[in-house]
């Protein structure tokens, strides 16, 4: 009886031992060699025998109908559940891998197949022999049918540390699916490639035809984007951080504190602390809401506090304190209070910015320079 080498090397010696009860079923496919069903009812009798007698059925059954999917998805179906226990790198893996292989011959236009052979090799942590047959499931089948694929193979690229081959993986998957650009950003921004998870999530809020997938609003992806870039500025170096950020306070007035303390932030996390602090005061000379106003003032005001903290300890862990550090540490203490003691001065200004015709807060302003004197 012919069986196919790769199939029984290394299993225990096989013999095939026909009983009285398998003669009916052996006239059978005598008779009918050509029948699926009946080739299935023979595997169904001998399901209890040792594995490798079920295994010789389907082989034979196989030779004879290569062709059949069903007998096909069976007995892959079989050879893996024989192997599920095992260590991976026993060596019946390599022969189910075989027999997906020679099952390709003839099932490389059924996705089913190329789905269950690349989680099987997915399993076994074959890395450059996974990428390489899910390549290959690409290639063979249809493009209608690759969503079965890249789900897949995102799952197989995101499970192992190889970020640079995930990453032309995905600018692949973005040709056929570019409305899951976020499942990009998210990847990306996990495996620490903020520089273009950025650049990504920038496309994606100019992209006026881009609808998230995550139900996201293009204010939430907005303030996903200054937040990202604003707190990472040594790793983002190919966007305008600062024209992104003016951008968005010109296209979203409802949100304009949120965004200029982003662009704040990134100067301070950047280390330029002068420039930080131009944006904190002309964000609260231009703000037009008390909402928005308190926001930036409250940050701007905290922002004055820790540095005023830091240069203290700094200072006090000095051996020898100069002249110029008790003169820099008065000056710093009294640009904290002088922004302390504007507060009200300020909001009124907010307030007359909104209404330049309030009678009430014009009397309110004469109040508040009383008894000080207006340059």
């Amino acid at each position: 009886m012919p069986v196919s080498s790769d199939v029984v090397r290394k299993e225990t010696p096989m013999e095939i031992i026909f009983t009285d009860e398998d003669l009916p079923y052996e006239e059978e496919i005598l008779r009918n060699p050509y029948s699926v069903k009946h080739w299935l009812r023979y595997i169904e009798h001998k399901k209890k025998a040792p594995k490798h007698g079920v295994n010789i059925i389907y082989e034979r059954a196989l030779k004879e109908l290569p062709g059949s999917y069903k007998l096909w998805y069976n007995y892959l179906r079989t050879r893996r559940l024989q192997v599920k226990n095992r260590c991976i790198t026993d060596p019946a893996f390599e022969e189910v891998n075989n027999a997906f292989e020679r099952s390709l011959v003839f099932m490389h236009k059924m996705p089913r197949i190329w789905m269950d052979y690349c989680s099987f090799l997915t399993d076994q942590c074959k890395i450059t022999r996974t990428r390489k047959v899910f390549d290959r499931a690409l290639r063979a089948l249809p493009v209608t049918q690759h969503h079965r694929i890249w789900p897949l193979y995102l799952t197989f690229v995101k499970k192992h540390d190889i970020s640079e081959t995930a990453v032309r993986i995905f600018r692949r998957y973005l040709k056929l699916s570019p409305e899951n650009a976020e499942e990009y950003v998210e990847y990306l921004t996990e495996v620490g490639r903020l520089d273009e998870a950025a650049v990504v999530l920038a496309k994606i809020v100019n992209d006026e035809n881009f609808v998230s997938q995550h139900g996201k609003s293009k204010h939430q992806l907005w303030n996903e984007l200054c937040e990202l870039i604003s707190k990472n500025p040594e790793e983002v170096h190919s966007l305008n951080v600062d024209a992104i950020i003016r951008g968005g306070l010109r296209r979203y007035t409802d949100q304009l504190g949120h965004l200029w303390n982003s662009l704040a932030t990134y100067y301070v996390r950047s280390g330029l602390f002068e420039r930080a602090r131009d944006i904190y005061e002309e964000a609260i000379q231009t703000v037009t809401t008390v909402r928005d106003f308190t926001q930036v003032f409250d940050a701007y005001a905290q922002f004055e506090e820790l540095t005023l903290s830091k240069r203290m300890e700094e200072v006090a862990q000095k051996p020898n304190q100069t002249e110029d550090d008790d003169i820099e540490l008065e000056l710093r203490l009294a640009r904290f209070e002088n922004l302390m003691e504007r507060r009200l001065l300020l909001l009124n200004s907010v307030l007359l910015r909104q209404n330049p015709h309030n009678v009430q807060e014009w009397h309110k302003r004469v109040q508040l320079y009383e008894g000080t004197f207006v340059n």
